[in-house]
């Protein structure tokens, strides 16, 4: 892939707050808004725009991020382009902002859609779970059948606790026996859990277990053989993590705030599968405009976890489109001529 074309721009940042519908609870932590940084380049004919979030578990909140966008202002100003980028940041939101506008502004100078930059084909509508946060088992299946009726795969956040985990799967595996379940450790167990834990999956029929161990437990799960697919999300933050999870892991869960945006996560997902492991897609919680370049990922990927916007009690407009379990994403950012 070609980098951007380059040329002079302005660059401009803002910082904002993106308030939840209602508290979301996973493994030792609670969120009541996502805080992000939206980055802007202008050449005075078009614009390209990007949205970083960070990763609230590495400390790249949105000062580091602000800081980090400093730290290139100059740079990306003189006409680098998203190449030059990979070495100017390391993987971290900021970078993902910044990568995402210059893919923007790339579709919006030469008429070519991202999709067709990324070589991933006529992006078409993807089946997406639809997460629950830990709370309450009886409410998590109120909200599977009843806000969540439309879903046809579901993810379901643990906290640690494996009684209250298993009652949490239960009950949702109660109210929705016909939808696809993952579920979502956070690095919320120790590797002497696991039988437990995955044999209570095992009855309730879950097809995934996503970052059982910390970041940095890795090598515990050497020798060990899950009868679910474990997926790596913590233990992932970027392409040079994937020879490591070989043997470990059988998917990888690609997040542009992590790796650092699109350029990276691509690289990413194709490693992954020539290696033999699964690829999938996530979010850290952002609007529409961060789920668009995460989307043109999506297409490469067999799980799809691009639920972000759900929980904001307001979205970017244009917004991506959630029917009958799947995401449409028609929202102009990288479309062919767009003025942002």
């Amino acid at each position: 892939m070609a980098g951007s074309i380059p040329g002079r721009v302005r660059l401009s940042v803002k910082e904002d707050n993106l308030l939840l519908k209602r508290p979301f609870r996973i493994s030792g932590y609670e969120f009541t808004h996502t805080a992000r940084i939206v980055v802007t380049l202008d050449d005075g004919v078009h614009q390209g725009r990007g949205e970083g979030n960070g990763a609230y578990y590495l400390g790249d909140d949105v000062p580091a991020m602000l800081a980090a966008v400093a730290s290139v202002k100059e740079a990306i100003e003189a006409g680098a382009d998203r190449q030059a980028l990979q070495t100017l940041l390391p993987h971290c939101g900021a970078r993902n902002a910044l990568d995402a506008a210059l893919w923007d502004l790339e579709a919006a100078r030469t008429g070519l859609p991202a999709w067709k930059a990324a070589g991933v084909g006529a992006p078409k509508p993807l089946l997406t779970t639809l997460t629950l946060g830990a709370g309450d088992p009886a409410a998590m299946a109120e909200q599977a059948s009843g806000e969540y009726r439309q879903a046809r795969a579901i993810k379901i956040k643990l906290t640690g606790e494996l009684a209250l985990d298993l009652a949490r799967v239960d009950a949702v595996r109660a109210a929705r026996p016909d939808v696809w379940i993952g579920v979502d450790a956070n690095q919320g167990f120790g590797i002497d859990e696991l039988p437990p834990l995955i044999e209570g999956l095992l009855a309730a029929d879950v097809q995934l277990l996503e970052q059982p161990l910390k970041r940095g437990r890795e090598a515990d799960l050497d020798g060990f053989r899950s009868p679910i697919p474990l997926a790596a999300d913590e233990s992932a933050l970027c392409l040079a993590d994937v020879q490591g999870l070989v043997g470990r892991f059988d998917t990888v869960n690609i997040k542009l705030d992590k790796c650092g945006g699109l350029t990276e996560a691509l690289a990413i997902a194709r490693e992954a599968k020539s290696r033999g492991l699964g690829v999938m897609v996530g979010n850290m919680m952002g609007s529409s405009l961060a789920t668009a370049p995460a989307f043109l990922v999506g297409q490469l990927c067999d799980i799809v976890d691009l639920d972000g916007p759900v929980f904001l009690a307001q979205d970017e407009t244009p917004s991506v489109q959630y029917i009958d379990g799947y995401i449409h994403c028609d929202t102009g950012w990288g479309g062919p001529n767009h003025v942002g």
